[in-house]
């Protein structure tokens, strides 16, 4: 796994000492992570790929020639590692029997040493790499959208997690365009006027483009399915994560962030779905709606937040309008949402 980190607040935890959320598995392999500007994270995330990419292409060149230049078991995993090389598993299980195999014929003087010095050189790229693109919902819907679009666009091989605070939360509180209607930031003191950007929807209108809501505390089974698809997808994917933030100012506290991203699914203030071009291509409807309808107050699950209560106590005239439209706006969402999961 490779991470590119736009700086905000998972790059703070995701880098800084004396602890770090990273670790390795039993053989000692774990992600490798950088750190990248607010501003060009998604074209950093990128070229990261792009310079994967063209090391294992040369990498496969190598294996094919030595494929056309020997016989029996030695070809068979040559062409099997060729098969699967795009594979997570599957590229697994090939390099192993690739490395045995070009380490045992690098020095025996045949015929294909050079090329097995070559393959066993690059033995860090033969099993797939999983990239991925992380960043807050400032870098995603904001500063960094234009390059977040562009590889999208690119339809490579890359995975983005969206951490979606609704709010520039590393750099004090500012509104973003992920904020929704009615709550307070900085820069909109009276309540945010204009509805959320959807970018979800946004990322689905290209067809190829993997995409999924989640949220950890009220459906984790959902978000394992999203990051095990988005991961299996050969091309872009894209998955914004519902993550309460200090800024909402919790009623309940902190420690209860999971609860409280539980209660806004419920209330139907944040909804769940995943879109995956791969059913398309199947005759299947790609759009899958994992939400429910609604079991909660939408008006209750807000005023348990500071950044909507406050404006009912300093804006009175001003919230009940603004959380009447915000309400209604979630409410035309889950419809929305709930006809396309329906289309043929």
């Amino acid at each position: 796994m490779i991470i590119a980190n736009a700086t905000g607040c998972s790059s703070i935890y995701g880098g800084s000492a004396p602890t770090c959320p990273y670790t390795v598995n039993d053989k000692g392999h774990g992600p490798a992570w950088a750190n990248s500007l607010f501003e060009d994270n998604a074209e950093f995330g990128f070229g990261m790929n792009l310079a994967v990419s063209q090391r294992r292409n040369l990498l496969a060149d190598y294996v094919r020639e030595l494929s056309e230049s020997v016989t029996g078991e030695a070809k068979e995993i040559c062409e099997n590692w060729l098969n699967n090389m795009n594979d997570a598993e599957g590229s697994k299980k090939a390099s192993e029997a690739l490395l045995k195999l070009v380490t045992s014929c690098k020095d025996c003087g045949c015929e294909c040493d050079d090329l097995s010095k070559k393959i066993a050189d690059m033995a860090d790229l033969m099993v797939k790499k999983s990239m991925w693109i992380f960043g807050g919902d400032g870098w995603a819907y904001d500063i960094g959208y234009g390059g977040l679009d562009h590889v999208l666009a690119m339809d490579e091989d890359v995975n983005i997690l969206v951490l979606d605070t609704e709010v520039y939360s590393n750099t004090g509180g500012q509104s973003s365009k992920a904020t929704p209607t009615g709550a307070i930031a900085k820069f909109a003191a009276a309540g945010k006027r204009t509805k959320k950007k959807d970018l979800g929807l946004m990322a689905m209108s290209y067809g190829y483009v993997y995409v999924a809501k989640v949220c950890m505390g009220a459906d984790p089974n959902q978000l394992l399915k999203a990051i095990t698809e988005a991961e299996a997808y050969h091309g872009p994917s894209l998955i914004i994560a519902y993550a309460p933030c200090i800024n909402h100012t919790i009623k309940a506290g902190m420690g209860k962030t999971q609860e409280e991203a539980k209660r806004a699914v419920e209330a139907g203030y944040w909804q769940l779905y995943r879109y995956n071009p791969d059913l398309a291509e199947q005759g299947k409807n790609p759009f899958t709606f994992d939400s429910k309808a609604p079991t909660a107050s939408y008006r209750d699950f807000i005023m348990g937040e500071m950044r909507y209560a406050n404006l009912e106590k300093q804006f009175p005239e001003l919230a009940g309008p603004l959380f009447e439209r915000a309400e209604a706006e979630a409410k035309d969402k889950f419809e929305y949402y709930t006809k396309l999961s329906k289309m043929d």
